[in-house]
């Protein structure tokens, strides 16, 4: 059985999706049958869909075309980020680090539901020992840095990119679970929660959940009897992930303020940071005119500059809504962490590529195709221990004819092309891997040449840094200009927005 669960303190929500239902006799304008009338065979037109809102911690980000790579002078001279012409979809990404008070929250909940499988909260604890250098003295910041509350506000750190991903996860789940509550679609149960008995938002659409008493389920409009949410009413929101590189360079960047004339889709000025000018100083008039816009090390033993004249005010991290935030309202998209992002590295690009039509919109490196296992019925096969449904990767024989799907075998190619007899042989001379992923936005003990953009680097999955850490992202669906409401339907939390405007 499938039990609700409500974190509590996490976030109230109120959510305005699809209201009302079709015009009472409403006929279809392809073959002239009424919609939501049982004698007319039932069929459930969709509400009025307002969009999609947008979820905690959440800033709306307007897709659109961009030099995708390098910005900065390659002086690495490891092509790295050869420039190409990309678009992006619209989509959603943290205005901020997921900071350690976030971390600190899902480990709770970890301990709390599977407290009969202390692994599943071993498994996601950073590694504190990220600290540790062998000629200085850090060793402080192992106890303190996680769990000490003068660093709550800070970026979590120690954080593999395997944790970043189930992290994603449990927010997606805990998100749409309270968008459920504040509905009154399903009563919170903190206290029934157990193991795999909680609140998982693919089991709950795929029917495998059992109502309790005091459930308000939706009415269906056709036949007038109560039925669970489905995913076609629009209500929970698509999960939260980590955001693709593209994406992740293209928010960055935030080229939507050097648009003198969007009308005329002319970007004015090239960047090289995610603000204005070439220097790593705030160059516009006004109260922050000169500061320091970044957490970085500016020179050989300056972390934060002179006693009396700090420059960048942090000897390590600073709170993740430090400095000035770049266009889209986006805070240290260059600086205080570099950020895990969800492509698999490779050094070169796509820009190569025989069918690189097909790679310009959204590029993405790392597919993995898989599918929900069902039985002979068709119902998924039930959940694993921790209350997700069970998948399957598709295998060569399934996806062979489908042309949009094929893949190499060998999927170690130096850069996807098929035809390349290049290949990355782990251990031997390469430390590229099909478990090597990017990193981006340089960090507080980076030079400013890590700061831009389209520098990239790389990192196994399973490795974590005290200077690496993330943020979240979630898809957008339908338009990409948004709402009315610039950016989608604001969910509503208890904890004061900072103020950001869109452009």
């Amino acid at each position: 059985m499938m039990k609700k669960i409500f974190l509590m303190g996490l976030v109230g929500m109120l959510v305005s999706f699809s209201t009302g239902c079709s015009k009472k006799g409403e006929r279809s304008k392809t073959t002239g049958w009424k919609y939501n009338d049982k004698e007319w065979g039932g069929f459930e037109k969709m509400p009025e869909y307002k969009g999609q809102a947008t979820g905690p911690n959440l800033a709306f980000i307007e897709g659109g075309t961009f030099n995708m790579g390098q910005t900065e002078e390659d002086v690495m001279m490891d092509y790295r980020g050869i420039p190409r012409r990309v678009t992006v979809s619209s989509f959603y990404i943290d205005e901020t680090e997921v900071a350690n008070v976030d971390y600190l929250e899902y480990l709770y909940w970890l301990a709390r539901v599977y407290s009969a499988m202390p692994q599943v909260h071993l498994k996601a604890l950073p590694d504190t020992l990220v600290w540790l250098e062998e000629l200085s003295y850090n060793e402080p910041f192992v106890q303190t840095y996680l769990r000490h509350p003068a660093y709550t506000d800070y970026p979590v750190v120690g954080i593999s990119w395997l944790q970043a991903q189930e992290y994603c996860k449990w927010r997606s789940d805990r998100v749409n679970e309270m968008i459920l509550v504040e509905q009154g679609k399903i009563l919170p149960d903190p206290e029934g929660q157990q193991g795999e008995n909680n609140f998982n938002t693919e089991a709950y659409l795929n029917g495998l959940y059992e109502a309790q008493p005091g459930d308000k389920p939706m009415v269906s409009p056709s036949s007038g009897e109560e039925r669970k949410v489905r995913f076609e009413d629009g209500i929970v929101l698509p999960d939260y992930r980590l955001p693709s590189e593209a994406e992740w360079e293209f928010a960055a960047l935030a080229l939507i303020g050097n648009q003198a004339y969007a009308r005329d889709e002319r970007i004015t000025d090239r960047r090289l940071y995610p603000w204005d000018g070439t220097t790593v100083r705030y160059p516009q008039h006004g109260p922050y005119q000169g500061m320091i816009v970044a957490n970085f090390k500016r020179g050989r033993g300056d972390y934060m500059g002179m006693a009396g004249a700090l420059n960048d005010n942090a000897h390590i991290t600073a709170p993740v809504r430090s400095y000035v935030p770049n266009d889209y309202g986006l805070f240290n998209m260059a600086g205080n962490v570099n950020e895990w992002v969800q492509d698999a590295y490779r050094p070169l690009t796509s820009s190569t590529l025989r069918d690189v039509e097909t790679q310009d919109l959204n590029p993405f490196r790392g597919n993995i195709f898989s599918q929900i296992e069902r039985d002979q019925d068709g119902k998924p096969v039930g959940v694993d221990s921790l209350g997700r449904l069970k998948y399957k990767e598709l295998d060569a024989t399934e996806i062979a004819t489908r042309r949009n799907f094929q893949v190499s075998n060998v999927i170690n190619h130096l850069d996807g092309d098929k035809q390349s007899e290049s290949v990355y042989d782990y251990g031997k001379h390469s430390l590229v891997s099909d478990k090597t992923r990017v990193f981006k936005g340089g960090s507080w003990q980076d030079r400013a040449y890590w700061l831009s953009p389209g520098a990239r680097r790389f990192l196994e999955e399973d490795k974590s840094t005290s200077h690496i850490g993330f943020r979240c992202a979630m898809t957008r669906v339908g338009s990409p200009k948004g709402n009315r409401f610039k950016g989608g339907n604001q969910i509503k939390t208890r904890k004061k927005k900072t103020k950001r405007s869109y452009r």
